[in-house]
């Protein structure tokens, strides 16, 4: 009987990441695995007072969990409202979806009074 050579093939690929890895926002779905409270205390150890857990009304969504230095730009019910329009319509009841969100502040002009 001839003996078999057994062969494993490994593809292997790694790149930095951070903790927690996402920097600004995530939308639990309401049937995800971990639970707001799972990834909520998951949160307070790594980053404390770093986010701010929002619960949501909708049909597959539970929460939003938003970094604080972007309410720092944008009230938490306007990043809702804008997930809600963009986002949501996209996110399974049972998945855990990270979001880049920037705001960014702007002004068109400003008129500066100067000492005369």
């Amino acid at each position: 009987m001839p003996s078999e050579i057994k062969t494993v093939t490994v593809n292997l690929s790694f790149e930095k990441t951070s903790l927690p890895p996402f920097q600004d926002i995530v939308i639990l779905g309401k049937d995800c695995p971990l639970g707001l409270n799972g990834v909520g205390q998951c949160l307070d150890l790594l980053v404390p007072d770093g986010f701010t857990r929002h619960e949501v009304e909708d049909e597959h969504v539970a929460a939003v969990i938003i970094n604080r230095n972007i309410l720092r730009r944008l009230p938490s019910e306007k990043i809702i409202d804008i997930l809600r329009q963009r986002v949501f319509p996209f996110v399974g009841s049972t998945e855990i979806v990270k979001v880049d969100f920037t705001a960014k502040i702007s002004y068109d002009s400003l008129i500066v009074k100067l000492d005369t």
